[in-house]
C-alpha cells in the first residue's frame, strides 16, 4: 500500500497479475473492515517448532513465544480481509500460514490503519507488517515521501511480490479517462498514504490551472470505492490486484470497470525494524522454501494473481 509510511506508496508498484481479474467469482468482495486496532481472531495455522525445518532461524524470544505478531490493514481484499464468517483471509494470510509451518509459529493478524503499520512496527506493537506494502527507498531509509524529511530509523523489506497502480470508475461512465493525465479536473477517490495517492499528487502538479485534481482519502479503500459507487467521485485508484478484485465482485461484476493500464510497477514487502535482522533473514529463508516446495505457487494461484509472483524472496529490492 503507499508512500508516507506504510504501503500500498511511493510511486513504485509492480505489474500485478492480470489474472487477478480471474479471482474465484464465489468469494464476494469483503466488508469493510474494522479498523479499530484490535487483535484479530484469525491468525495462521502451524506446526510445531520441533515438526519446522527452519524454526531455529527465528530468534529465540519468538520461538518461545511461538507467535510472530502481524500490523495489517485488513480491508485490502484478495491481500487481506475479513470473509463473511469474520475470518481474516487473502494472499498475505495464506502465505503466512505457509511461513508458519517452515518456521514453527503461528502469525497472528492484528488489524490497524495502514499509515498506523510501521509506527506500530517502531513502537513494537508488532513483529512485522503485512499489508499489500509497497518496499520503497523511503521507507527503507524513514523518509516521509511528502516533506523529504527523515521521521524514523526506517524498515527492512522482504519482497514477496510484484503489483501496479490502476484506475477505475463507474461501470459504463469512465468519464473518458484512460491515463493519469485524463484525471484533470476529476474527482478521484483513493486510500490515504498510498502510491496512488502519492501519483495523483505528482500528477496534481502537471494539471492546469483551475483543472487541477480533486482528492478524497480514506481509511481504507472499502470506503473509496463506496463513495465511487454512491456516484460522489468520478474515479478511483488502488494497486491492481485491489482493483482487479473489486471490479470482478463487487455489485457483482456491475459497479466498477478498469481504465488505461495499470503504471509503477514495484513489490510488496513484509516489514521489519531495521534492528531485527535475523527475524528477516529466518522470513526470507521460510519464503524461498515456500517458493521452492510450490506452495507459493498454489497460493498465487488460487487467488489469481500468479502474474504478480516472483520467483526468488528479495531483501530490499524496492527502488
Amino acid at each position: 500500500m503507499t508512500a508516507s509510511s506504510t504501503r500500498r506508496t511511493t510511486a513504485h508498484s509492480r505489474t500485478a497479475a492480470v489474472g487477478a481479474i480471474a479471482v474465484a467469482g464465489a468469494l464476494l468482495l469483503a466488508g469493510c473492515g474494522d479498523q479499530t486496532e484490535n487483535s484479530d481472531s484469525g491468525s495462521s495455522d502451524s506446526q510445531s517448532s520441533s515438526s519446522a525445518p527452519l524454526a531455529d532461524k527465528l530468534p529465540k524470544s519468538i520461538r518461545d513465544k511461538g507467535t510472530v505478531k502481524v500490523g495489517s490493514d485488513i480491508a485490502y481484499a484478495p491481500v487481506e480481509f475479513k470473509d463473511d464468517s469474520g475470518k481474516t483471509v487473502g494472499i498475505d494470510p495464506d502465505l503466512a500460514d505457509a511461513l508458519g509451518k517452515q518456521l514453527g509459529v503461528k502469525f497472528e493478524f492484528e488489524n490497524g490503519t495502514f499509515d498506523t503499520l510501521i509506527t506500530g512496527l517502531r513502537s513494537k506493537r508488532y513483529d512485522i507488517a503485512m499489508s499489500a506494502m509497497t518496499d520503497t527507498k523511503d521507507r527503507q531509509e524513514g523518509i516521509d515521501s511528502d516533506t523529504g524529511k527523515k521521521v524514523g530509523q526506517g524498515v527492512d523489506f522482504v519482497d514477496y511480490f510484484t503489483a501496479g497502480v490502476s484506475i477505475y470508475t463507474k461501470k459504463g461512465d469512465d468519464q473518458g479517462i484512460k491515463t493519469w493525465s485524463d484525471l484533470c479536473g476529476k474527482k478521484l477517490v483513493l486510500q490515504r498514504g498510498t502510491v496512488s495517492e502519492d501519483l495523483a499528487k505528482a500528477e496534481n502538479e502537471k494539471c492546469p490551472a483551475g483543472k487541477k485534481i480533486s482528492m478524497e482519502a480514506f481509511d481504507n479503500d472499502q470506503q473509496a470505492q463506496t463513495r465511487l459507487r454512491a456516484g460522489g467521485a468520478d474515479a478511483g485508484s488502488s494497486d491492481f490486484p485491489v482493483a482487479a478484485y473489486a471490479v470482478k465482485t463487487s455489485g457483482g461484476g456491475k459497479d466498477f470497470e478498469m481504465v488505461g493500464e495499470q503504471v509503477e510497477a514495484a513489490p510488496y514487502g513484509i516489514a521489519v525494524a531495521k534492528e531485527s535482522t535475523q527475524l528477516r533473514d529466518a522470513l526470507k529463508a521460510a519464503l524461498d522454501a515456500v517458493i521452492a516446495n510450490g506452495e507459493y505457487k498454489k497460493i498465487m494461484d488460487k487467488w489469481g494473481v500468479a502474474e504478480g509472483a516472483v520467483t526468488e524472496a528479495t531483501i530490499n529490492g524496492g527502488k
